[in-house]
């Protein structure tokens, strides 16, 4: 169908995972070949699902009405369907209409397949299985002037500000390298953070970011508006 490829492997540790990996967008005209292809999952009795949407570029409101109206049928029957690899436009459609709180989302295609060996009580531990996929750079997403504006405001109170500065920036905790980061420029993105816990002064920190975003939600800094609050509190 134009507009849309999808294809399905079986993946984990025993195979019996379905991996369907859609690449182009998912809109009214396209959805229709993603609800045929998770149907006959479930007609095949295949009730553990990964979708991979690293290669997708959009998907509309009736796109994710596909995944939700699958859901509880595939939950009834003992499984589940995990979103894996969403863009970051991707997932901000996602977030606004709170399709977060009712599908399970993940950075990479092997957490998710972890995920479900691990719950079913399957050792991972010497199974040689990487399907990561490499870190997509994020574009910036803030104005030069608020960048300048936000990295000299930064540069008067850090010291100032800093629990200990005597402890490099690298050795600190992690929620408080995160903390560091927002009073350093508040309006990093979640993947910008995420960069920046990369470089060698936050000591080199992976972490992708669904997780990023699930440790500011912690830290009540999940959105641009709270961390700028937070930095002009500091």
């Amino acid at each position: 169908m134009q507009g849309i490829k999808i294809s399905v492997n079986d993946v984990g540790a025993r195979f019996d995972i379905a991996l369907i990996t859609i690449l182009g967008y998912v809109d009214t005209t396209t959805c229709q070949e993603l609800a045929r292809v998770i149907e006959k999952l479930i007609k095949e009795k295949k009730y553990l699902i990964i979708a991979d949407l690293g290669g997708v570029t959009y998907i509309s409101s009736a796109g994710w009405g596909v995944f939700v109206s699958e859901i509880k049928n595939i939950k009834d029957r003992g499984g589940d369907l995990k979103i894996v690899q969403m863009s970051y436009e991707v997932f901000e459609v996602f977030e606004m209409l709170e399709f977060n709180k009712i599908l399970n989302y993940y950075d990479s295609i092997e957490e998710a397949i972890d995920e479900f060996d691990i719950i079913r009580g399957i050792d991972i531990s010497n199974i040689d299985f990487e399907l990561r996929q490499p870190i997509k750079k994020e574009p910036s997403d803030f104005s030069n002037i608020q960048a300048v504006t936000a990295l000299k405001y930064a540069q008067k109170r850090t010291n100032t500000h800093s629990s200990n500065p005597t402890i490099p920036l690298k050795d600190l905790p992690l929620m408080e390298k995160i903390k560091m980061i927002v009073i350093e420029n508040p309006f990093w993105g979640t993947k910008g953070i995420c960069e920046q816990l990369r470089t060698k002064k936050y000591g080199l920190v992976q972490i992708g970011w669904f997780r990023m975003y699930s440790l500011l939600k912690k830290l009540n800094l999940e959105t641009k508006g709270k961390r700028y609050r937070f930095y002009r509190s500091r």
